[in-house]
């Protein structure tokens, strides 16, 4: 069984700290089992933009009403939205050495027949993981079969997942939650929860380290690194 783990939502094309999450854990769990909130890193992503700044790439979803969880979440295939994502990156050609390699692995990470967020993000991860060489030992939630107590706080679904699992030492969690979760809870269950602060360092993106565009898509990273540097800068960070 796993001693470390990361559970997070999965996002799509996720930025680099993600991944560092999944090199550096056990076991990678995507949660799917609550409510999906619109406009997240789910749905959509952040890359360059041709000239300056950064756009977003999306894929687009059915209507769905407010209370639907995220593993209920439909993907609006009638759109054209993987020829639109491709075209956006076009610019990339010029100036990123990486551009076919990259280009080539967006094609894998897509080319799967699902309406569902949930799937395609697990395809997206999976692939790249691949690329990058790394350990993908990934789970989504929903199909785990895993009976846990009820959360009585949005902090305690990670907890109750934990202790469920059996023989799980430590959580580890983005920085972000720091503020959100009562390490309390974690210690008494002898579970060590950390947090990842990952280090976005600066590298090319050929525009001049004024203009540097840090915390974009995984996409981004692979445009202007080798996956061995980006091994590299997977393991670039602290924890708090």
């Amino acid at each position: 069984m796993p001693k470390k783990i990361a559970i997070m939502q999965p996002y799509f094309f996720p930025y680099i700290g993600y991944f560092s999450l999944i090199k550096n854990t056990d076991m990678f769990i995507l949660f799917d089992i609550v409510q999906f909130i619109r406009h997240g890193w789910i749905e959509r992503n952040r890359v360059l933009k041709q000239g300056e700044g950064w756009q977003y790439i999306s894929v687009p979803l059915l209507k769905h009403s407010r209370e639907t969880l995220i593993k209920d979440i439909q993907i609006n295939n009638s759109e054209k939205w993987k020829d639109k994502i491709l075209a956006q990156l076009t610019h990339y050609k010029k100036k990123a050495p990486f551009y076919k390699e990259t280009i080539d692995i967006i094609r894998n990470a897509l080319d799967i027949e699902t309406d569902s967020i949930v799937k395609l993000n697990y395809s997206v991860l999976n692939t790249i993981c691949k690329y990058l060489q790394i350990q993908f030992n990934c789970q989504i939630f929903s199909e785990m079969s895993l009976k846990i107590e009820p959360a009585k706080a949005p902090d305690e679904w990670a907890l109750n997942i934990c202790k469920a699992l059996g023989n799980v030492t430590e959580y580890w969690n983005p920085e972000g939650g720091v503020e959100f979760f009562n390490t309390k809870k974690y210690i008494e269950a002898n579970i060590n929860i950390k947090f990842l602060k990952h280090n976005l360092s600066f590298y090319s993106q050929r525009r001049g380290e004024e203009n540097f565009e840090s915390g974009l898509s995984i996409i981004d990273v692979m445009m202007f690194n080798p996956p061995k540097k980006i091994k590299e800068m997977l393991d670039d960070y602290e924890l708090i």
